[in-house]
């Protein structure tokens, strides 16, 4: 890690937490925090989680964007704010603004999806598209913070935003007390910042653990002095930051344990976990912590670990993604290819093995044409549905069995 300065270690503190926790008290959910007796016996470890995907936008990002709008002058306050993003700030941003009577501007990259843009719109936020990418966007924001006489404020590199993001700190220890450590997503660093200068004012002081996703390990490379790639589809694009925070960087390295990478299918399977268990629904980014733990379990096994659940927006379409993912990859949804004779009664006999093995089928894709068997061969798709691995694992033995040749898409 590199060194930090003595200013930025200065720069934010317990008290600027505890301050903002004062001004944006009854404007902001209390969120609950609640123990995961079935989470904690999937991963060994004793997990609480706190819902931060239940506040009025579905994210804590308000908390942070309403300590920053309540310290703005008068004449600020009068011109109005901007900001450049496409995800949570500029909702609880645009909501907050709205609702103290701040004009807000927020600029997008056009390639942002139509939602987004109605979900801003909808809580009071004017939007401006411009840009194709992020970059442009935020160039863009400042050039018309300059012009216009606004004030700008960053999703994250900001003092008073990560001042804000620290009062899920105080909720969490005031209502799991004696925890050994916590885990927190890191995208720009603005909540984990906030929230690990107060788990370091604790006594004893808590561990923190960053969790970032493998495709955009912009604080990892930063803290381990790495040089990884940033970029990719990744389910978790609310972290998805190629560059953090200045600021927020500087507290990461002085107050930060460890950060911790974690790939697609760990995100997925914690998206998917949540909302089987918990009922709830958390967007990649704000699973991202569960994933850390479950990818880690011999790290946090015995141990009492906070999860902040820190947003909840996520398409509904990608969600079912997930969620129909997950089942293949537990062995509950298959696609098995069988090559068949192309004679009658053929395809007949294979379903009576799915009907002996209670095995039930989804949907059936026949090829004829498109395949490299001979002529009079042919190879049949079948989409079912188990009761889990083990059932399909018999069903596919008692195919091959009888002579057929069975393969399985596999996802990665």
């Amino acid at each position: 890690m590199t060194e930090t300065t003595t200013e930025q270690q200065a720069s934010l503190t317990l008290q600027d937490v505890r301050d903002a926790a004062e001004r944006i008290a009854g404007a902001v959910v209390r969120t609950p925090t609640m123990h995961s007796i079935t989470l904690s016996a999937i991963t060994g470890a004793e997990i609480w989680l706190k819902f931060e995907n239940l506040q009025f936008t579905a994210a804590y990002k308000e908390r942070g964007a309403l300590n920053a709008l309540l310290q703005l002058t008068d004449e600020q306050r009068e011109r109005g704010v901007i900001a450049a993003s496409a995800g949570n700030h500029s909702q609880g941003l645009s909501y907050h603004g709205t609702r103290l009577g701040v004009p807000v501007t927020i600029v997008m990259p056009r390639t942002t999806p139509t939602v987004k843009v109605m979900q801003t719109e909808a809580v009071g936020g004017k939007v401006v598209l411009e840009g194709e990418t992020f970059d442009e966007a935020y160039a863009h924001a400042r050039k018309l913070e300059k012009e216009l006489g606004l004030t700008f404020v960053h999703p994250f590199d900001d003092p008073h935003v990560a001042a804000g993001q620290g009062t899920v700190a105080l909720e969490l220890f005031e209502d799991a007390p004696d925890l050994d450590c916590i885990v927190v997503p890191i995208g720009g660093g603005g909540l984990i910042s906030g929230m690990a200068t107060v788990a370091k004012a604790q006594e004893p002081p808590v561990t923190v653990i960053g969790a970032e996703a493998r495709l955009y390990p912009s604080s990892y490379n930063a803290w381990h002095e790495t040089d990884m790639p940033c970029g990719g589809d990744t389910l978790a694009e609310g972290i998805a930051v190629k560059e953090p925070g200045k600021f927020t960087q500087g507290i990461i390295e002085e107050l930060v344990d460890d950060i911790l990478l974690v790939d697609e299918p760990h995100l997925e399977e914690a998206v998917s976990l949540l909302l089987q268990i918990e009922k709830t629904v958390v967007e990649g980014a704000g699973a991202a912590g569960l994933a850390a733990v479950m990818a880690h379990r011999d790290r946090f096994a015995g141990k009492k670990v906070g999860l902040v659940l820190c947003g909840g927006n996520i398409d509904t379409r990608l969600l079912a993604n997930v969620l129909l993912r997950d089942l293949a990859r537990s062995g509950r949804l298959a696609r098995l290819q069988i090559t068949l004779q192309d004679r009658p009664g053929a395809l007949f006999k294979v379903m009576r093995e799915f009907d002996r093995h209670s095995v039930n089928i989804l949907e059936i894709y026949h090829q004829r044409i498109f395949t490299n068997l001979p002529a009079k061969g042919l190879v049949t798709d079948i989409e079912c549905e188990a009761r889990d691995r083990g059932q399909l694992e018999a069903l596919v033995r008692s195919l091959t069995d009888k002579g057929y040749t069975v393969s399985q898409v596999e996802l990665n």
